[in-house]
């Protein structure tokens, strides 16, 4: 079954063995089996490649939770596209660089957003989906455009996603079949998923953790998924005695912790909780395991890589660290040009078969950080102990982490300078104890800016995740003698400002 297209003949491997099988439940809507999800993603394809889409174009996707959206990503695969999901909190002025550079041949939007999106499309076809699953794109999917199989193999793209790094323009992340494929089996191997699993998947599918982290790992496991708009507490607690896994971010964990609903007759049937996408506190861990009897599962990744470690499913699953490399992957720990004995500090590196191909339209920055012979320089500082274990001491770069999105303080601290009256601005991560860190902006500004004015200024021009929880003016930022703003500082000064919640 699409022996031609190296991806998605991995994955609708079940699909072509039992096709009758349920893969997918949803509240208030019919459930959706195997053969149905394949079926649907031809029919996109299909409609995709009548809109233009030929091998190695670029599809470019916002829009919100859906089955539809996930059979849109399998169609783009299958048209022989690269599929560009984006966050769906991303404002207009942060989806025209995205567009802009990836240079997509077809935008798929929400159809709110749709006469915002045509003008920056840069003569893209411009197709909508709504989260009910109706639009213009189901609609030409429902025409009887046929499908034309094209040949991709183990090398060709099959997805960029976009990071970025503190300096500079956001990267586009290029992965391979091969890429999502191997980390697809290794994780449903390494987890034990098979057809006798229900996931809940609650994660929203324009990022890794639940399009190929969850998704993928499903399909591949021939897995049933109880798919969810969103987090949803009374719906997670309400699904666990027919669920036997969930993976979450440790926002999860925290808000279901305060579930009266959440007891160890409640998960009897579970087997497996994975968290990832942001630190998850040791307290949190703790806390977790009285309550349920059941240890969470927690796992190292990143966009350019998907998973690289991870705790194990049998032997000790320990607070505070993200466990061993994965089956393939080679994890070193880096400083000062040398790999450092165990237990020391350094930049983690990681080469394998999960590794990306680098990033789109930027050979200089892809030879930054990704070797010739394969080793992709993460910019997370970590250790390694003596057992194997790996954990993450913070990340080179100041990267922030909330709620499983990633901020990237440079991006923040530039739209915040540019305001009027403002004169310069740091931005820090701070433990937060629902989102893992928690955005705080600290800023020197002229008389009569309030912080009111700033963050009223930043709504239309930052997404949600991305805005400060706190800002705080002050006379000056700390420096040293060679003038560095020293970020350190300011996070040991607001260090319990989210204590308590």
């Amino acid at each position: 079954m699409y022996d031609e297209n190296h991806l998605i003949h991995r994955l609708s491997r079940h699909a072509a063995m039992t096709p009758d099988r349920v893969f997918a439940t949803r509240s208030g809507r019919p459930d959706v089996t195997l053969g149905e999800m394949f079926a649907r993603a031809e029919a996109m394809a299909g409609a995709l490649q009548a809109a233009g889409v030929k091998p190695g174009d670029r599809v470019a996707v916002q829009v919100e939770k859906s089955l539809e959206a996930v059979q849109l990503y399998l169609g783009a695969v299958l048209a022989g596209g690269i599929f560009l999901p984006l966050n769906t909190g991303y404002t207009v002025a942060e989806l025209d660089y995205f567009l802009g550079d990836a240079t997509p041949s077809v935008v798929v939007c929400d159809p709110a957003k749709r006469e915002a999106i045509e003008p920056i499309a840069r003569g893209a076809r411009v197709l909508d989906l709504s989260a009910d699953g109706t639009g213009t794109l189901v609609e030409a999917a429902s025409a009887g455009a046929v499908w034309t199989p094209v040949e991709r193999g183990e090398d060709d793209l099959a997805a960029i996603l976009y990071t970025s790094g503190t300096t500079g323009r956001s990267k586009g992340a290029m992965l391979s079949h091969g890429n999502l494929r191997d980390n697809a089996e290794v994780l449903r191997d390494y987890w034990r998923f098979s057809e006798r699993d229900v996931l809940i998947h609650a994660l929203p599918i324009f990022h890794t953790h639940g399009l190929f982290v969850a998704t993928n790992t499903a399909l591949v496991a021939g897995s049933e998924m109880i798919f969810m708009s969103g987090f949803d507490a009374d719906a997670i607690i309400q699904a666990m005695p027919r669920a036997t896994a969930i993976m979450g971010v440790p926002t999860f964990y925290t808000r279901l912790l305060k579930h009266p609903g959440l007891t160890r007759e409640a998960v009897a049937n579970m087997r497996l909780f994975v968290s990832g996408s942001a630190p998850l506190l040791a307290e949190t861990h703790r806390e977790w395991e009285r309550a349920t009897g059941h240890r969470i599962l927690e796992r190292y990744g990143m966009t350019e890589t998907n998973m690289n470690t991870s705790n194990p499913y049998e032997g000790e699953r320990r607070a505070g660290t993200v466990g061993f490399p994965l089956p393939g992957v080679e994890l070193r720990v880096i400083a000062d040009g040398r790999e450092v004995p165990q237990g020391e500090i350094g930049v983690i590196e990681v080469r394998g078969p999960n590794v990306f191909q680098g990033y789109w339209q930027m050979p200089e920055k892809t030879a930054e950080e990704l070797s010739a012979d394969g080793w992709f320089i993460t910019g997370d500082l970590g250790t390694v102990d003596p057992e194997g274990y790996v954990t993450i001491v913070g990340r080179a770069k100041d990267l922030i982490i909330s709620g499983g999105y990633n901020v990237y303080p440079k991006e923040i601290e530039e739209v915040i300078d540019d305001l009027p009256g403002v004169v310069e601005s740091a931005v820090i991560g701070v433990p937060h104890p629902d989102f893992g860190e928690g955005v705080v902006a600290v800023v020197v500004a002229e008389d009569g800016v309030t912080e009111e004015a700033i963050a009223g200024a930043l709504k239309d021009r930052l997404a949600k995740f991305k805005q400060p929880k706190r800002i705080f003016l002050v006379p000056e930022l700390p420096r040293n003698t060679m003038g560095k703003v020293q970020k350190k500082a300011l996070r040991e000064t607001h260090a319990d400002l989210f204590a308590g919640g």
